[in-house]
């Protein structure tokens, strides 16, 4: 919602304390959680969404001692070493984008695995035709169903020139989280909209953490700017995350074009990888382009930088602007619900409206012109960062599942605002 002021560093969002769901779930179960996980992509790409399902399972397994069956697409070669079993089902790549592989959809083997699993809860991820029909499977056994939401699927039509199959996916994606017992929102705003469409009561919000370790402003690196040509007093603006258009790229690349047309020699720094790469570095020939880093050379590359510029429309949460913020980079990202969640504007980053280069250009120039306030930005908004904490929106996931089990808790499951 356009408007909105409220922001997760301000937000006492999860108020139940541990280790209350592991006991809640135990005592009444008398047993470990069974949890059957249903997910598009789980290991095939190495995404902010897929990172975040490994870490729930991990915390699943680690934290709650629960028992949990992951049901995927599987590639040949994994994008990167993924937590769990998983159970592969039948998939065929997407023309154009092989990374992705498209379910066709809960088969009888995957069926006869999930009965014999007999799940607690089944968890859905993507409103895909696995998610589906393993939602109507769980109607017909009786079996609760919490889907969680990690991408805003009907905004990537735009970029695809097929805008007018947007009103069809969106009673699609309203039937798909309306017949879920619990929906699992990234941020207040869409938890508000998620909660004026299917009642407050059915609505929690699962945010994203971010690790101190790999993204904290002390990996700043002199070193690592001058071995890639970078002054000491050069403004590197970066662009971080899967080298896609419906990414923003086009944007980007004209924002960084403008910037430069006033005047100031900025020369972006490009951390990801993606079908887009050639695609960018045809318009941006004087760009460095990093590929694909995890781990500390990840953060090591964001922390090196100096502002995010972030146009994307589609992130349900926007982990990108989490993980810069927390690196200690002021952030110019598109004013979308996501980004207004965690951003407060002029003290933690910069908001422009979605799509209006001109109004990037001119945040960026004064990010770029006023290294005082840039810098002050980027501290503020690496403590509003430092909020953000794995255990405990990990933890929201589980007290939603002791929602959908009538397992009473402490203190009852958090309804969107």
């Amino acid at each position: 919602m356009r408007g909105m002021t409220t922001h997760f560093a301000d937000m006492h969002i999860s108020p139940f304390h541990r280790p209350g769901c592991a006991i809640a779930l135990r005592g009444a179960l008398g047993r470990p959680l069974r949890v059957a996980l249903f997910s598009g992509n789980y290991d095939c790409v190495r995404d902010g969404a897929n990172q975040a399902l490994n870490r729930l399972v991990a915390y699943l397994l680690d934290q709650l001692g629960a028992q949990v069956r992951i049901y995927s697409p599987t590639a040949p070669r994994k994008a990167f070493e993924s937590v769990g079993d998983i159970c592969s089902v039948r998939s065929l790549s997407i023309p154009g984008r092989p990374e992705y592989r498209l379910a066709l959809g809960l088969t009888r083997a995957a069926r006869q695995d999930l009965e014999q699993f007999a799940p607690d809860v089944i968890h859905l991820s993507a409103p895909d035709l696995l998610g589906r029909q393993a939602q109507k499977y769980a109607r017909l056994h009786g079996i609760p169903v919490v889907a969680s939401l990690h991408t805003r699927f009907e905004t990537y039509l735009d970029y695809y020139r097929l805008g007018l199959l947007r009103p069809a996916v969106e009673r699609y994606l309203d039937r798909f989280y309306g017949e879920s017992d619990h929906i699992l929102a990234p941020t207040p705003p869409i938890a508000q909209d998620m909660a004026a469409d299917f009642g407050a009561g059915k609505v929690s919000i699962w945010g994203r953490g971010v690790d101190p370790a790999s993204f904290r402003p002390g990996l700043r690196d002199e070193g690592f700017r001058s071995a890639h040509g970078y002054a000491p007093d050069d403004v590197i603006p970066l662009f971080f995350g899967r080298l896609v258009l419906e990414k923003g790229l086009d944007i980007f690349a004209e924002t960084v074009a403008q910037v430069r047309a006033c005047g100031h020699d900025v020369r972006p720094l490009i951390v990801g990888e993606g079908p887009a790469r050639g695609w960018l570095a045809e318009r941006m020939p004087n760009a460095t382009f990093m590929g694909h880093l995890s781990d500390e050379a990840l953060g090591r590359a964001v922390a090196s930088a100096d502002l995010l510029i972030n146009p994307s429309v589609t992130e349900a949460f926007g982990n990108v602007n989490l993980e810069a913020m927390a690196s200690g980079l002021a952030v110019v990202s598109a004013d979308v619900a996501s980004a207004a969640a965690l951003i407060a504007q002029g003290r933690t980053g910069l908001l422009a409206p979605a799509g209006d280069v001109a109004a990037y250009v001119e945040a960026v120039i004064e990010l770029v012109t006023d290294r005082e306030k840039r810098l002050a930005i980027g501290a503020a908004a690496a403590e509003a960062a430092a909020c953000h904490r794995w255990a405990d929106v990990l933890e929201d996931v589980a007290r939603a599942y002791c929602h959908v089990l009538h397992i009473p808790l402490a203190v009852p499951v958090g309804q969107a605002a």
